[in-house]
Order: structure tokens, then C-alpha cells, then sequence
């Protein structure tokens, strides 16, 4: 089965300054991969290879079987679908009018566009999917982090994307709404089983217990990959954070913490 997403050797160099250094990366439908590293090691690079928004220097990155570089990133991009907490919108739209944006690929409303009575009735089944049940008339402005958050979950998933990216979802969220947002991610496992997922962040206790693959990097290279319970270890998060840690995986979540003391290290 041709994989979701496939990242062969890439690398990256803004002002000549080596960004990402030959990092590989395969994604199969239905599999949730976390990319995790410290700040500046090359995540967010990573996120825009994944969809079909920056362009390595060198290597070769297909999204949905097709090569960036040799196909028309628009229809492309319509089938990826993008979560990001710091969604730039400029205007007070309802939560059911920001989730239907997800269907014409735009930040606000279009103008001329008119959604079908199909795209409404799609909207609200996504509203109520995500936990937002008799929120789609509420203004932007007026949801908490989390509501917004989940609301930028159906927004991405009524496209009917075949790759879900999700850009460190938790910034920003309480102890209680990041649980909530974790909850409805996790729900994606049943309700979206052939959807493929990266999700980006620093944080372990921030990961999905639907986590299945994870892809640690530090200073743009990788140094570990695979299996989430293989990759996310003492050792290998050490390495990648350069500070001794200890990992601890129970009832499908992970924590992190420093070690007592740094002579272990």
C-alpha cells in the first residue's frame, strides 16, 4: 500500500544555516505519529514538508503518493488536513461557518461562496463529533482555547482529509481542556480509522494514548524513530533534550521527568 506520507533523506538550509540534515520518515493510513524535540530542533520544518508547504533542499518528500515539486499543490493541500491553534482568523464567524472553511481550504468565508444544505448538515454532525453539541452558533471570539481547538478539529476533518496535522494543539490549554482535546483526538481512532496523523510537540504528557509511532529529532537530525513505546525512552529523550530525564509510560499516556540528580546523567 503506497504510504500516507514519505520523507526520503531530506534536508533543509535557510541562509546557510542547516536546518534539517537528512532525516527519513514513512506514514501509513491509520498510523499516529508524534515528532517530539526541543525547541529549534527542526519540527516545524518538518510539519511544512508534511503539508505540502516548504520544499527541502534536497531529498524527497510525497504526500499522498505524490512528489512535491511534480504535482499541483492546491487539490493536494485540500486533503490534508491542518490543526493549528494559532489559526490567524480576523473575523467573528460561528463555530459551524469556521468549520466550514475546512471545505474551501480558507481562513474566513469566501465571498459568493454559499454552502450547500449538505455542507451544513456536515458541519454539525463534525460540531458534534468533536464535542461542541449545541455550540455551531457560537462567535469565535467567545470560545475558550479548547473549544476552539476542537473546533479546528472539525474543521479539518470535513474535507475528508487522508493526513490530520496537528501543530502542538495543546499551546495555550488548561490541565482540564487539554484532557478534553487529547479525548477527542483519541476519538479519531474510531470514528476516522484510515486517517494517518503527525502531531507535533515538545511535551510527552501532551501526546495521545492513540499514539503509535513517534519520530524524535534534535539539532535537525534524527535520533530515534519508530514505535512510540521503542522511541519515547529514558535514553532517547535524554539524547534528544540533552538533560537527563526519566520516562514513564502507564495506561497508554507518558510523563517526563528530571532525574534527582544530574551525576546519573
Amino acid at each position: 500500500m503506497t504510504p500516507v506520507l514519505e520523507l526520503a533523506d531530506v534536508t533543509f538550509r535557510r541562509e546557510g544555516k542547516q536546518i534539517i540534515d537528512g532525516i527519513s520518515l514513512t506514514v501509513h493510513a491509520g498510523e499516529h505519529w508524534a515528532l517530539l524535540g526541543p525547541n529549534g530542533a527542526g519540527k516545524s520544518t518538518l510539519l511544512g514538508f508534511c503539508g505540502a508547504v516548504t520544499f527541502p533542499t534536497s531529498g524527497t518528500v510525497r504526500v499522498l503518493g505524490a512528489q512535491l515539486g511534480r504535482v499541483e499543490l492546491a487539490p493536494l493541500r485540500r486533503s490534508i488536513g491542518h490543526v493549528n491553534p494559532r489559526h490567524p482568523l480576523r473575523y467573528p464567524l460561528t463555530v459551524r461557518e469556521v468549520v466550514l472553511t475546512g471545505i474551501t481550504a480558507t481562513i474566513d468565508t469566501p465571498m459568493r461562496w454559499t454552502p450547500a444544505a449538505d455542507d451544513i448538515r456536515r458541519a454539525d454532525a463534525m460540531i458534534d463529533t468533536v464535542g461542541l453539541k449545541g455550540k455551531a452558533d457560537e462567535i469565535w471570539p467567545t470560545l475558550s482555547q479548547g473549544e476552539r481547538g476542537r473546533t479546528l478539529i472539525a474543521r479539518a476533518l470535513i474535507a475528508e482529509p487522508r493526513l490530520l496535522l496537528f501543530d502542538e494543539p495543546s499551546t495555550g490549554l488548561d490541565l482540564a481542556a487539554r484532557e478534553q482535546l487529547l479525548e477527542t483526538i483519541d476519538a479519531l481512532d474510531r470514528t476516522h480509522p484510515e486517517v494517518a496523523s503527525v502531531l507535533v510537540t515538545h511535551h510527552l504528557e501532551e501526546l495521545p494514548s492513540t499514539t503509535t509511532h513517534a519520530l524524535l529529532i534534535a539539532d535537525g537530525r534524527t535520533v530515534a524513530a519508530g514505535a512510540a513505546r521503542d522511541t519515547l525512552t529514558t535514553a532517547n529523550v535524554t539524547v534528544a533534550f540533552d538533560y537527563p530525564v526519566d520516562v514513564h509510560h502507564a495506561q497508554g499516556r507518558w510523563t517526563a521527568r528530571a532525574r534527582a540528580s544530574r551525576l546519573d546523567y
